[in-house]
């Protein structure tokens, strides 16, 4: 099965790799197309990968995210200079506190209202779809077309909440896990505050050392010059190898020793190892997306029922986010465009599935709250994957006249 899957996923690599170009231009996204991959080639319709279902697979497909977030975050931690990220602490901060917990929130408002479970499902399914997705959110904050259409700083803003609050989520999670049964109130309050203040210490200290034992290696030439991305690669498994070994937040610890290693480390050639990062990213998406479309629960979507699964989707992709951003328009000094953009383009993905598998090791598969949470997923890799070219062409098209000018 390994074969089968590396023939399929590398031959859609190669195919998005020779397309780039027209790709960013049309309605499509790498994660899209390895999911449509998946589908076709999954038991449902040729049966050429034959999987067991989410609700069946989801300890693999846990451990298959954890490592890919992990990845994903610390990219997004090397992404800008380190001054960038100190000078956007204040809004990210709203995002992450005000956003965050109004996007759980809302979510399990919806799920109660249109699935009519109880609250502890509810709010597992609120936790665990409220973090902004950095995997997906990567396709409109990299790239030509981002790049030079979208202003710097709505970019940095989504970049950095969206590698923050994958690991800031599980405070969330966790409280969703007490009120559904297996842990009390103070429990998930020490087991939050383990994992979370463990991983910002493990996080600074190995990025620290990490940029500093570069710089040391660098200037007594006693390291081969090559790629930073092996490096940081290399750190990020490291530290997230550790945070399992201490149960402490693996993803939060990653995304932390970036910015320790950013904040660090001497990057003389930052551009083109941000171009490296990114690549790399972009493809390593893939296989992750192909196994999820061929685990589709198909049968638990069903029982469902259509017209239930159709207005939690329209629920959460309307209402999650975008009215809480455009309520932080001041607060977060954003022009109307900007918060549109954010308030749309807060993709739900890889961390979803982390936090959905989670739950499910952690509480026994909830059929309902795992048919839900995939339903928004792959509903959300659609949606934002199909509307990420036409979104930045409005965007760039909503720009004030003098910009246009300038």
């Amino acid at each position: 099965m390994l074969d089968v899957l590396l023939t399929v996923v590398g031959a859609l690599a190669l195919l998005i790799a020779a397309l780039s170009r027209r790709i960013q231009s049309a309605p499509l996204s790498g994660p899209l197309l390895a999911l449509l991959t998946g589908i076709v080639f999954g038991p449902e319709v040729l049966g050429v990968i034959d999987l067991p279902t989410v609700v069946e697979g989801h300890k693999e497909l846990h451990e298959f995210s954890r490592v890919l977030l992990a990845i994903s975050v610390m990219a997004v931690a090397l992404r800008f200079p380190f001054r960038d990220v100190r000078g956007r602490a204040k809004p990210v901060a709203v995002l992450l506190v005000v956003a965050m917990l109004g996007m759980a929130l809302i979510t399990t408002a919806l799920s109660a209202a249109v699935l009519g479970v109880g609250l502890g499902a509810a709010m597992l399914l609120g936790a665990a779809l409220c973090p902004t997705d950095p995997v997906l959110a990567s396709s409109v904050v990299t790239g030509e077309p981002a790049e030079k259409g979208v202003a710097a700083r709505t970019r940095q803003l989504l970049s950095l909440e969206s590698g923050a609050n994958d690991g800031l989520a599980l405070p969330l999670v966790l409280a969703a896990v007490a009120v559904a049964g297996t842990l009390t109130g103070t429990d998930a309050l020490l087991e939050s505050l383990w994992q979370v203040l463990g991983a910002v210490v493990l996080g600074v200290l190995a990025g620290w050392l990490g940029g500093r034992g570069l710089r040391v290696a660098e200037a007594k030439r006693s390291i081969e010059s090559g790629p930073l991305l092996v490096y940081t690669l290399l750190l990020a498994l490291f530290v997230l190898g550790a945070a399992g070994l201490l149960r402490l937040d693996g993803v939060l610890a990653v995304f932390t020793s970036g910015l320790a290693f950013n904040a660090t480390s001497s990057v003389s050639e930052r551009a083109d190892e941000d171009k490296n990062d990114e690549a790399v990213n972009r493809f390593l998406v893939l296989p992750l997306f192909a196994v999820f479309g061929a685990m589709l629960p198909w049968r638990e979507w069903g029982e469902l029922g259509w017209w239930r699964g159709l207005l939690l989707v329209l629920g959460v992709l309307l209402l999650r986010r975008l009215p809480i951003l455009l309520a932080l328009k001041r607060p977060l000094s954003l022009a109307w465009r900007d918060a549109v953009f954010l308030g749309w383009f807060g993709p739900i993905g890889v961390s979803a599935l982390f936090y959905l598998t989670m739950e499910a090791h952690r509480l026994g598969v909830d059929p309902t709250v795992l048919a839900a949470g995939t339903l928004v997923v792959a509903a959300s890799t659609v949606v934002h994957g199909a509307t990420t070219a036409p979104g930045l062409d409005l965007y760039r098209k909503a720009a004030p006249r003098r910009e246009e000018n300038a």
